[in-house]
């Protein structure tokens, strides 16, 4: 088989490297250890070949070898972990359904709703006396995830699965929003739950920087 039959059989993953949807697309993705062509986008100025296979031009969109097209973060994780899950990280969903589906329409829904109105305030129009308001909303679903890791030492269990990498990345963003504030509010096993994320050797691999994908770069990076 030519190297370009080989290429055409690999999917192709369009991503913006700081967007945590983005972030936990390839952190299924490198979990299940299929390989894929990474395509690094600048979001001001996204490639016609981005916009030809999603009109809706947002990260992250998966590719498949059969032309099909995946827009959803969730559908590319489910996707990826489905082909191979060597840690059972789909588990959870089958096991707790009603609270990993309740859970990720909460996280996804009212939670990135607050969390993109305080760390984002200005691009909304939003007062800073408005922008507290979201915080103080969002900090609600934090307490409520607190309160669960004192059950089990991962959302999804005793080891980490599906429930922690979906909602991982948007904690990490809701926290870089005033790092001070939040170091200081009473989480203490959210906040150890959070750290050892940030120091996970599979978080730094996947934040890896690479160069804005253009035509030059064939297929893209493989990853």
């Amino acid at each position: 088989m030519s190297a370009s039959m080989l290429d055409n059989q690999i999917p192709i993953l369009w991503t913006f490297r700081r967007c945590p949807y983005a972030m936990r697309t390839r952190l299924a993705i490198k979990a299940s250890g299929i390989e894929v062509y990474l395509r690094e986008i600048v979001l001001r100025h996204k490639p016609s070949e981005f916009v030809s296979d999603s009109p809706k031009a947002t990260v992250p969109v998966l590719k498949l070898k059969n032309g099909k097209i995946l827009e959803e973060s969730i559908d590319i994780m489910r996707w990826a972990l489905e082909q191979n899950d060597p840690n059972d990280w789909l588990q959870i969903l089958e096991k707790r359904k009603e609270y990993s589906e309740r859970f990720l329409t909460n996280l996804d829904g009212p939670f990135k709703n607050d969390l993109d109105r305080y760390k984002y305030a200005s691009r909304y129009g939003l007062e800073n006396t408005e922008s507290l308001v979201h915080r103080e909303e969002g900090s609600k679903f934090l307490s409520q995830i607190n309160r669960w890791l004192k059950e089990t030492p991962h959302l999804s269990g005793e080891r980490q699965g599906f429930l922690d990498i979906a909602s991982l990345p948007f904690v990490r963003q809701f926290r870089i929003a005033d790092p001070e504030w939040f170091d200081q509010q009473d989480w203490p096993q959210l906040h150890t739950w959070l750290q050892t994320f940030l120091a996970w050797d599979q978080f730094s691999l996947i934040m890896e920087k690479f160069k804005p994908w253009d035509s030059t770069q064939g297929e893209g990076i493989l990853f």
